[in-house]
């Protein structure tokens, strides 16, 4: 795992790093840049959610990979079809970052977003401004 919301995956033998899309959360390896409030903690719910070794299922949108070289991907747990990249958003790991044409759950984000700011989840109750 690199962060809250960049996983490195083994693909056929192959180690990828993977961005998911549509959600942000704090930064914690930017390179230049302080760690900011609840990142420790969005990194630590990722890890939480995709131990190593963890079966994946990765669906791309359009485009398939971003400007670092990273593949784009919405991340499913193999073992029950959870969506990693919603569940972290939904609990207030995350919040929405939208990079079209990469909208296939827009909504669902904007949903989740605003679900977990109301109910002062996570990063919503821990980091002010």
């Amino acid at each position: 795992m690199v962060d809250g919301d960049t996983v490195v995956v083994d693909i056929d033998g192959q180690h990828e790093t993977v961005r998911l899309i549509g959600i942000d959360t704090p930064e914690t390896v930017k390179p230049d840049s302080p760690v900011e409030c609840f990142g420790p903690e969005a990194s630590a719910f990722t890890k939480h959610l995709l131990p190593t070794g963890t079966a994946l299922r990765l669906v791309r949108d359009v485009e398939a990979r971003d400007d670092y070289g990273r593949l784009l991907a919405y991340v499913y747990l193999a073992s029950d079809g959870s969506f990693v990249n919603l569940e972290i958003v939904r609990r207030g790991f995350a919040t929405l970052l939208t990079f079209p044409p990469n909208v296939a759950h827009v909504d669902e984000f904007v949903a989740a977003a605003q679900s977990a700011q109301q109910a002062d989840l996570g990063l919503w109750a821990g980091c002010s401004g």
